[in-house]
């Protein structure tokens, strides 16, 4: 019995997807990134109370599903990619502080990334719904999903926490 031919196309894909996969993936040993579980701190917070309904009021629709669902916007719509100025960046959902200005970069990723946070700002946990394992962060004190911390940014940290635009608010200096 012989073995039907692969096509090479199907090669071509699967070898593609498996590229991007790899590029979205964390960096080696980016599953031994721990942090400090701040979200004790927080624990009687009244935004840990929020309802469903109530997040959906306060938040728009693509908010809603990055922040509490634990989705993705698509990269380059945020208009907080071109911002430059001096400022904080704080959870749309809640108003915590979680990033400053200085620790911005342009990653070229098309979303707002950073080398650092603000200490005690952001709780982290595994995500395991891709092929390899990365480190989502949420906000600590209302646990809206924020984005991923990978090991491929700038020094002095060589962090890249990739946000979503649509959770962040910038608030100028």
């Amino acid at each position: 019995m012989t073995r039907p031919e692969m096509p090479r196309r199907f090669f071509l894909v699967s070898g593609t997807a498996m590229l991007a996969l790899a590029a979205c993936g964390p960096a080696k040993g980016e599953q031994d990134i721990v942090e400090e579980d701040t979200t004790a701190r927080f624990a009687d917070s009244k935004w840990r109370e929020l309802t469903e309904a109530e997040w959906r009021e306060r938040l728009s629709p693509d908010a809603f599903r990055v922040m509490r669902k634990e989705g993705t916007e698509r990269r380059f719509t945020s208009p907080l990619n071109a911002e430059s100025r001096k400022g904080t960046y704080a959870c749309k959902g809640c108003g915590l502080a979680l990033f400053n200005s200085d620790a911005k970069f342009d990653s070229g990723t098309g979303w707002p990334s950073f080398y650092d946070h603000i200490p005690g700002a952001l709780a982290t946990k595994p995500d395991r719904k891709l092929l390899v394992v990365r480190t989502e962060y949420h906000c600590a004190r209302c646990l809206s999903h924020q984005g991923h911390v990978f090991e491929d940014g700038p020094p002095p940290t060589g962090l890249r926490y990739c946000n979503n635009g649509v959770a962040l608010d910038f608030v100028p200096a």
